[in-house]
């Protein structure tokens, strides 16, 4: 199956017990379907580069999972009709991630060999 990593904001007004459960709900809808997941981060309240319908920040949450395609559509389509939902982005990967996130580990630098 192939990896994906999904990134979702929510509005600034949840909680964070109620974005942990909306990362629960949607980690479920991946795995019933027959989908794992490889890690999830929860990167906080972070404020936006531009306002986005009216809102300065949003909960920031990266989820990382090995699941089929319609498993990914049907998610992304519960998150398409979510109010609570503010922006969503899913990508392809080649490989499985390491480590943190580079928004987590901060220690992380840059270097040519990670580029390659």
């Amino acid at each position: 199956m192939p990896l994906y990593e999904t990134v979702f904001i929510t509005r600034q007004d949840l909680g964070a017990a109620q974005v942990e459960q909306l990362t629960k709900d949607y980690s479920k809808i991946l795995t019933d379907m027959g989908g794992k997941i490889l890690k999830t981060e929860q990167w906080g309240l972070r404020t936006f580069a531009y306002r986005i319908n009216k809102a300065k920040k949003g909960h920031y949450t990266l989820v990382e999972f090995d699941a089929p395609a319609p498993a990914l559509h049907e998610m992304e389509r519960l998150m398409r009709n979510s109010e609570d939902i503010v922006r969503y982005m899913s990508i392809k990967l080649d490989a499985p991630s390491t480590g943190p996130s580079a928004v987590i580990d901060k220690t992380r630098t840059y270097n040519e060999e990670e580029a390659a």
